[in-house]
């Protein structure tokens, strides 16, 4: 796995934000659709009601007193954008999202007006229009009024069939109803436009090949036509599947980091569990930073929540696997944050990995490590790599809007079967070293085997393990039985 870091070095911050969170405790599930077996402890000390700046010495600025604030970088477009309506305008968006003509999300439209209405995506306030959305498709980036770029490498769409188009009628505003039958937001001044699958799939994923998961969970079934508008969120979303409370959004990150009292923020953003290799590679990074001047840098160890492809370890099994590895001390939960990242994946390799790095700039994350092939997946229909390992990384060093990144590469990890542990891979002994995949390790948790000492805490392997022998014994009940004659 070879790993690079993105750094950002300026140390000019944005003014702290004073306003308080409210954190009140009568949020409706707007959907539940996560099978969760688990309740996972809360492994972060979090209070979004406290915002802290700290003194620092500066190496790089050379101020003994200079104040430095925990969010180190800007969000795009200089503000956050918070779509959430306030607690006294809900009950009345509510009446006025009722009396609209609606649009019907699905499970992943619920999961973008998530990421859109917290701010992940800023400046974007609501569903692209068709401006934003060739922009972002033909240049992966939009253009703000004062002719700066920010980057916007996936296109965030809302589609629509062609009844619902009819009933929408010249109506200018729309409520988006959720999976429970109620609204959940009121997209205003809409745009209608025509959706071309086959354009918006080859530009996406570079190849218009059956079997695209996203794709097929998504495009395939969806309308021939787009609609575009500004979003207004009438609540929090909810999923109520005992991950709420991981569920942080860029502000609370912010807010959190400021509390921390950190002077870094590094992101490591993966959707499978937590393997002493990339412990590794994390734990080095702080080492490094601390090396560079840096006093408290927080990791913030941010697992993708959205939709995934059926083989990838679910969500609730990852949070319950991570969490074992701060409790085990692979990580040390007093420099660790662990926080969901609820966009759908798209698995559009170099395409995608801009999205993630894009977003946790948003949330205030100004280090970013990324893997061999971040965001990639096996060719759907040849037995190669659809993208090229290495193109994920160089792509983000050259990528518009995403040009206060800087890249620093990482070494080889692998397992040393000298030391029995996870450790950079030597050249000149490469025979003592055992690259263990994804795959591989899944294929491991399926067998029952355990994979070599070192590679992963034992409690946290025990959970792989225990999630794939129920699986194996929920496929056997759902196989029809043999009848003997």
């Amino acid at each position: 796995m070879f790993l690079t870091t993105k750094l950002h070095f300026n140390l000019h911050h944005q003014h702290a934000n004073k306003n308080i969170i409210n954190n009140n405790n009568n949020n409706t599930c707007f959907c539940n659709y996560y099978n969760t077996k688990i309740r996972p402890i809360t492994i972060y000390n979090t209070n979004p009601l406290i915002i802290t700046t700290c003194k620092v010495k500066s190496r790089m600025q050379g101020d003994d007193n200079l104040i430095i604030k925990s969010s180190l970088i800007e969000p795009d477009g200089g503000a956050l954008v918070d779509l959430v309506v306030g607690e006294g305008e809900r009950g009345a968006k509510r009446v006025e999202a009722e009396s609209l003509p609606k649009v019907k999300l699905t499970r992943i439209d619920v999961e973008w007006v998530h990421v859109i209405g917290e701010g992940w995506a800023s400046p974007l306030k609501g569903f692209m229009r068709e401006d934003e959305y060739l922009q972002s498709l033909h240049f992966n980036s939009l253009r703000l009024k004062n002719g700066s770029l920010v980057n916007m490498s996936l296109p965030i769409v809302l589609a629509i069939d062609d009844e619902t188009k009819g009933t929408i009628g010249s109506s200018s505003n729309v409520g988006l109803v959720g999976l429970d039958g109620d609204c959940v937001a009121i997209l205003r001044s809409i745009e209608i436009y025509k959706h071309n699958k086959e354009e918006r799939i080859a530009r996406t994923w570079g190849t218009t090949a059956p079997g695209l998961p996203y794709v097929e969970e998504v495009i395939t079934p969806s309308g021939n036509w787009l609609i575009g508008g500004d979003l207004e969120v009438i609540q929090p979303i909810k999923y109520n599947d005992g991950l709420d409370n991981y569920r942080l959004s860029p502000k609370q990150l912010r807010q959190e980091f400021d509390r921390r009292k950190a002077d870094a923020v590094f992101a490591f953003q993966l959707r499978n569990p937590v393997h002493n290799g990339h412990a590794l590679l994390m734990n080095d990074t702080r080492k490094q930073l601390l090396e560079m001047g840096y006093r408290n840098p927080i990791l913030l160890l941010h697992p993708l929540g959205g939709f995934t492809k059926a083989d990838d370890v679910p969500l609730d099994v990852r949070m319950e696997q991570h969490s074992k590895v701060l409790e085990d001390g692979v990580l040390d939960p007093e420099t660790t944050i662990v926080a969901i990242f609820p966009s759908p994946m798209h698995y559009a390799g170099p395409t995608e990995v801009q999205w993630h790095a894009k977003a946790r700039i948003n949330a205030g994350a100004n280090f970013y490590i990324v893997g061999r092939d971040p965001a990639g997946m096996g060719h759907p229909t040849e037995k190669r790599d659809l993208y090229d390992p290495d193109h994920g990384k160089k792509v983000l060093s050259v990528a518009p809007g995403l040009e206060k990144l800087k890249v620093l590469p990482f070494r080889v990890a692998a397992y040393d079967t000298t030391k029995n542990k996870m450790a950079f891979f030597d050249p000149t002994c490469s025979k003592d070293f055992l690259f263990i995949s994804g795959t591989k390790m899944r294929a491991y948790a399926r067998s029952g085997e355990n994979p070599p000492d070192g590679f992963m805490c034992p409690s946290g392997w025990n959970v792989l393990v225990k999630y794939y022998k129920r699986l194996q014994v929920e496929e056997q009940a759902q196989q029809p039985a043999v009848l003997s004659t």
